[in-house]
């Protein structure tokens, strides 16, 4: 195959994921994602010494990090290209490999799945709380397991499949510019009394940007559950009784379609900072509360699904000729 053929997006798509299947999100001092929080951390820290600590501020914040995103990652490929196919193969297969997020997720589910099989409550929890932002301490192994399909069915939305969709509209500066944004709403975007002003660009941006993916997510479970022998007809129903029940306008599009799939109720009694935050369900009232490691795998199966289903759609389409905005190949 000549190199030419290797930055084909089909390849580059699923080299990225092959990738990602085999060694997990790579750990290295310059990850994206690391200098992404880095650079955020620093720059509100001095927007706030200024006094710039409203929406103003908050905009300006967002507006620089993607004017940084989108300039950084346009340099590092043009560079590539310049130098040669190879590099700039290697460029794009480590940028992309390292904005999806698919193995680390389904090992982490895999650790919390263990340690319910053990009935280990403080390994479960210790685990749980490297997936979820919430308190675990008020966790029993049911709500532990629960935590767990949440999470992963929410990040099922934000850290695979809408890295893969921004890719697909825009190339590797289209995926970082989501994980930009998503690391600036996961760092400034709470609408607490502190970030209620500063974070709200970044917040609304990250619902914007996450929208269509939701809804996709959504579809991709609904079809893996009838792949996969999970229920296809509960995934659909439940996935659009309860996805507005939970105050995100996307994360409850995955999470209430998962409980559906895999005939599970989630949620129940969330709390934060030692305060019952919310009290409600997903799922139908005679379905299981009690999540078991089968469970979880059951949940691994539909997230790998749903990835390689999406990811063979896109592999498709850009085999038709479509092209993202900025493709420099």
């Amino acid at each position: 195959m000549e190199g030419s053929e290797w930055l084909r997006l089909e390849w580059v798509l699923v080299l990225m994921l092959v990738l990602d299947e085999l060694f997990g999100d790579p750990e290295y001092r310059w990850h994206p994602v690391r200098l992404l929080g880095y650079i955020v951390s620093k720059a509100e820290a001095l927007l706030w010494d200024l006094g710039w600590n409203g929406q103003g501020g908050g905009i300006l914040l967002l507006t620089v990090m993607i004017g940084v995103t989108v300039g950084a990652s346009t340099l590092l490929l043009v560079l590539g290209s310049l130098v040669g196919e190879l590099l700039e193969l290697v460029v794009l297969l480590f940028l992309g490999w390292s904005l999806l997020a698919l193995k680390d997720l389904l090992v982490h589910a895999k650790h919390v799945g263990i340690a319910l099989e053990q009935a280990d409550l403080p390994e479960a929890r210790r685990q749980v709380s490297r997936l979820v932002g919430r308190n675990t301490e008020h966790m029993n192994l049911h709500a532990c397991g629960r935590a767990a399909v949440e999470s992963m069915s929410e990040n099922l939305s934000d850290g695979v499949i809408a890295p893969l969709f921004w890719f697909a509209v825009a190339g590797i500066p289209g995926m970082a510019v989501f994980k930009a944004v998503s690391t600036l709403d996961s760092m400034v975007g709470y609408r607490n009394e502190h970030y209620r002003k500063f974070g709200w660009a970044s917040a609304r941006l990250d619902d914007w940007l996450c929208w269509i993916p939701a809804r996709l997510t959504f579809l991709l479970i609904v079809v893996s559950a009838a792949m996969s022998g999970g229920s296809a007809s509960a995934a659909w129903r439940v996935g659009l009784r309860d996805c507005h029940k939970l105050p995100s306008p996307n994360a409850g599009w995955s999470e209430a379609t998962a409980a559906g799939a895999l005939g599970l109720r989630l949620c129940g009694p969330i709390w934060r900072k030692g305060k019952l935050a919310s009290d409600f369900w997903l799922g139908d009232p005679d379905a299981r509360a009690e999540v078991t490691n089968a469970d979880l795998q059951r949940m691994n199966r539909l997230a790998r699904m749903a990835t390689w289903l999406f990811s063979g759609s896109l592999v498709i389409v850009f085999a038709l000729g479509w092209v993202p905005v900025g493709w420099l190949s």
